[in-house]
């Protein structure tokens, strides 16, 4: 496979990933609202702090309301981790590489990028704000359920699924992050029902409160870290999400799973066996905001050696090319 449609691929499906979980992060503040009316209305700015987002934020908007953040985050063109902004690039990729994914895909992403720019879009996420960012949830998952059932499982679809899960597990911490970063006012919180309503919020955003109420039951903070964090078979933990990228990941290289012969390998490998062998108590009593901040350097750190290796350009050697064609004929066949 070539490496620009590989790159591609891989950006097309990390946009897409990105936008769901763009509008996971605003469903928190949204499912508080809906369970303690008023009491997430002050809580915009530290979500634009988790993105990673403050400082493009500050130079446009100068309070963070309510509508000014869902705006920054939705439909902003300027911010390039908005809504409208991944699904768009989402859409100029796909468009690349059309010869390479399925129609189906295709429509899909150039259906929801239709959906964005409707007039009465902006609107509706104000007006209907939980159907507006369910439906962009829905649309998210759909392209992962039509990738997966129309593209062949060959090399594409690895680069496909690698970026989806290495964007899910970044995702997936910053969502946590939202709780101990923004969500508990105070220690006092600890344990009362304030606090079980805020920790059902985050589980609902990340669609997983019902799986977690089958696993542990009883909403505790170490349980929902060991679920979200260190659970091997739901699908938006992030150990779940670095084990099947690693295997993507070695899928695509073709070296063994246990080995590495890139570093991206060598980074995910070590990262996936620390985390599979540590505890959600280690996790706390060393700090949960601490281990998200950890773990999304890593995360980007290993996103930059897939580019690295895989999609960046490569300088050919001069002594090569100025070989006789007869010595660059020996030099081919002894590669």
């Amino acid at each position: 496979m070539l490496s620009r449609v590989a790159e591609s691929i891989y950006w097309m499906s990390r946009y897409m990933e990105r936008a769901e979980n763009v509008a996971r992060f605003i469903a928190v503040n949204l499912n508080l609202n809906l369970d303690m009316p008023g009491a997430g209305e002050q809580q915009w700015l530290p979500l634009v702090i988790t993105t990673g987002d403050h400082e493009a934020f500050a130079k446009q908007y100068k309070t963070a309301t309510k509508q000014n953040v869902i705006r920054f985050l939705t439909f902003d063109r300027e911010n390039p981790n908005s809504i409208m902004s991944c699904v768009r690039s989402a859409r100029e990729n796909a468009r690349a590489v059309r010869e390479s994914i399925s129609s189906e895909m295709w429509e899909h992403i150039n259906r929801f990028y239709l959906m964005l720019r409707e007039s009465g879009a902006e609107s509706a996420a104000f007006e209907e704000s939980y159907d507006f960012f369910d439906q962009i949830r829905f649309s998210g998952q759909q392209f992962m359920g039509i990738t997966d059932a129309t593209m062949t499982h060959g090399e594409g679809w690895h680069f496909c699924r690698l970026a989806r899960l290495i964007e899910r597990a970044d995702k997936t911490s910053r969502i946590l992050d939202v709780k101990y970063f923004i969500l508990l006012p105070s220690p006092a919180d600890v344990g009362t029902p304030f606090d079980d309503i805020q920790w059902s919020a985050l589980l609902r955003s990340a669609s997983a409160l019902e799986m977690y109420r089958q696993r542990h039951g009883r909403l505790e903070p170490a349980s929902v870290v060991q679920f979200l964090v260190l659970d091997r078979e739901f699908p938006r933990a992030v150990l779940y999400c670095l084990t099947k990228a690693n295997e993507s990941l070695h899928a695509i290289s073709g070296s063994a799973i246990g080995g590495f012969v890139n570093k991206p390998e060598q980074q995910l490998g070590q990262l996936r066996a620390e985390l599979a062998y540590t505890s959600s108590q280690q996790i706390i009593e060393r700090g949960l905001h601490e281990f998200v901040d950890d773990l999304q350097k890593r995360l980007n750190s290993i996103g930059e050696g897939i580019s690295d290796t895989f999609f960046a350009m490569r300088t050919i050697d001069v002594a090569v090319q100025r070989q006789t064609p007869a010595t660059q004929s020996q030099f081919q066949l002894a590669t």
